[in-house]
């Protein structure tokens, strides 16, 4: 980890820690967002628990989310990611890194706002497919033509996202750049960062 991140100000960390409380802080977004990358470095600098929801997932049901997908659909994975997000959501504090799909479920989204501050990380298009277009791994981008699949999915899906409580643009800078304006969101309570 750079040095960058190990020097932030301790001020803006305890403020962000105090702003948080008992709370969770949840971050949400499409794939290649950064919501675990970025999620583990703030977890880091707040000195509370990271858990990444699909992680979790896949060691609770001994599946990958890929064979998941494939053997029970996407309508039974999602009862299973909102059980798993309304446990993990019990407990608290922590950073806590959902899938894509997780805040676009109206009852995940419900446990959320009940017990969560949650961060979309927003990022646009090209950010987005350079991050996630060279993997095998996106269930929801094994279509003819992924790219266009993605930019469906940023249409249908922005709109809900919006309701979170902070927008943070996830961009092509440093990710100790991006924690601090976690941070600084958090301490603000501002809606949505600088715009890329």
């Amino acid at each position: 980890m750079s040095e960058q991140v190990l020097t932030l100000g301790e001020s803006l960390k305890d403020r962000a820690r105090a702003a948080l409380g008992a709370r969770n802080l949840v971050l949400v977004g499409l794939m290649g967002a950064g919501k675990s990358s970025i999620g583990r470095l703030v977890a880091n600098q707040l000195g509370i628990p990271f858990v990444d929801t699909d992680i979790e997932i896949e060691r609770v049901s001994r599946m990958t989310i890929a064979e998941l997908f494939a053997a029970y659909g996407e309508e039974e994975f999602r009862a299973l990611e909102t059980r798993v997000i309304k446990r993990l959501l019990k407990g608290g504090p922590r950073v806590v890194s959902t899938g894509g799909g997780a805040f676009i479920n109206a009852r995940t989204r419900r446990h959320v706002k009940r017990s969560g501050l949650s961060v979309w990380l927003k990022a646009d298009l090209d950010v987005l497919w350079e991050r996630v277009g060279k993997r095998e791994t996106r269930p929801l981008l094994k279509t003819d033509n992924p790219k266009q699949t993605l930019e469906r999915l940023m249409t249908a899906r922005y709109p809900i996202y919006a309701e979170a409580d902070l927008v943070v643009w996830s961009r092509d800078v440093s990710k100790e750049i991006m924690v601090k304006e976690v941070l600084e969101a958090m301490t603000e309570g501002r809606q949505e960062s600088t715009t890329p």
